[in-house]
């Protein structure tokens, strides 16, 4: 067993060598030759421990993120996953890979459409693929927030934010794509330049995180998961929704284990606050028609809460509770997070705040240092709120003018 795990080590040990030799400039062909040579075999645990490995020596999630296609190339002939039956149909690993299929297919189909640079595009048609292609942000929504978070309850984050620097990428080139054909006309000189800048960069990363799914992510998570894990994420999935297809029927999660009762608050006894006294019933229903979001860090950068509103800007899932907070966020903006939270830790600060355009809505974000009545830094509360509509009132209506009306 010791000579397994060192063998093991060796070769996550010379993959390291080899990726950091390839980021360094070395030609991909003397890599894959090198690869070929001294890795007799490689799973998808050994790629994600070297990518771990990679970004706990210092080197900045980014630059892992700039080399992750090249070393994936070279490493797509190289991996060997073992022959697996497939999982049983409606098992989330059967619908990511289901996803995916799909996802290809209209890859495919958009390619065929721009195959004649000499004619003038059809647009509509192009809209179309470009719209049943943006339906792949609820497989990324689904893999960030609940594949990730299982798979960070043992100790694998470094793949997770790889891959989601990688997913907003693909997020960036869809949008970029979707402002591209959204225009009336366009020449056939005009259509070769977007393919060229834009289409073909977009597909080429789309299928790109297919394969780093295919030959990574999936394999690892199969293999890291546990029965309950699985169930969890097959429960929260709806949250998010599917992408292209529906889950197929067959697979069933093990019945829920009770949840561990840290302490059980009488339905017909009340908190006492300074201001007020409320049941457990009362708490819950006014924190649920609050028309904010709120979510809950404790002081050690855990997740701890998070309200259960019915029209939630972000939408979270019960997969995130007991998540590091640095892991909820992409790679891009997790520092930004990280000092938020340390300059409320020290007292340098005790809110930010955030304003931004999301699909068409103006989104209020402010977070708030929460401290105990001494003044012990406690946690900090993120309020998120849909200021659309709040933003357009004008004059006024009292309360006198009430009909009931719920605009």
């Amino acid at each position: 067993m010791s000579e397994l795990i060192d063998n093991r080590a060796h070769r996550i040990r010379i993959l390291k060598e080899i990726i950091e030799g390839l980021h360094r400039g070395a030609d991909p062909e003397t890599v894959r030759g090198a690869l070929r040579t001294m890795v007799r075999e490689t799973s998808s645990a050994e790629i994600a421990a070297m990518e771990q490995e990679l970004i706990a020596g210092g080197m900045p999630v980014e630059e892992v993120q700039s080399m992750c296609d090249l070393h994936s190339q070279v490493l797509r002939d190289i991996l060997v996953e073992p022959v697996q039956l497939p999982p049983l149909p409606g098992h989330p690993l059967d619908t990511f890979e289901r996803e995916n299929q799909a996802i290809a297919e209209v890859v495919a189909e958009l390619r065929a459409l721009v195959r004649d640079r000499d004619a003038s595009p059809d647009l509509s048609a192009w809209r179309t693929a470009h719209g049943r292609l943006a339906d792949l942000e609820k497989h990324y929504q689904r893999k960030e927030n609940l594949l990730f978070s299982c798979l960070e309850r043992h100790g694998i984050s470094g793949p997770s934010k790889v891959m989601w620097g990688k997913d907003d990428e693909v997020r960036g080139l869809l949008a970029a794509l979707g402002e591209a054909v959204s225009i009336d006309a366009m020449s056939a000189d005009e259509a070769s330049l977007v393919v060229d800048t834009v289409l073909e960069p977009c597909l080429s990363a789309i299928e790109e995180m297919i394969v780093k799914e295919r030959r990574i992510l999936l394999p690892m998570s199969r293999d890291t998961l546990t029965d309950d894990e699985w169930a969890e994420i097959w429960q929260e999935s709806p949250r998010f929704g599917y992408c292209l297809v529906e889950p197929r029927t067959g697979y069933r999660p093990p019945p829920a284990k009770a949840p561990e009762r840290v302490a059980e608050l009488p339905r017909d006894q009340a908190v006492v606050f300074p201001t007020g006294a409320l049941t457990f019933d009362q708490l819950r229903g006014i924190l649920g028609a609050l028309p904010v979001d709120i979510t809950f860090v404790d002081a050690d950068d855990r997740v701890r809460y998070f309200s259960e509103g019915a029209d939630r800007v972000f939408e979270r899932s019960k997969a995130i509770l007991g998540r590091e907070v640095r892991h909820c966020h992409p790679p891009k903006s997790v520092h930004v997070v990280e000092e938020i939270v340390s300059s409320f830790r020290s007292g340098r600060q005790d809110v930010a705040e955030f304003w931004i355009e999301l699909r068409g809505r103006f989104v209020h974000i402010r977070y708030f240092a929460v401290r105990d009545p001494e003044g012990t830094y406690l946690g900090t509360l993120e309020v998120t709120q849909d200021l659309t509509r709040l933003r357009e009132l004008a004059g006024e209506r009292r309360l006198l003018e009430w009909t009931g009306a719920t605009a």
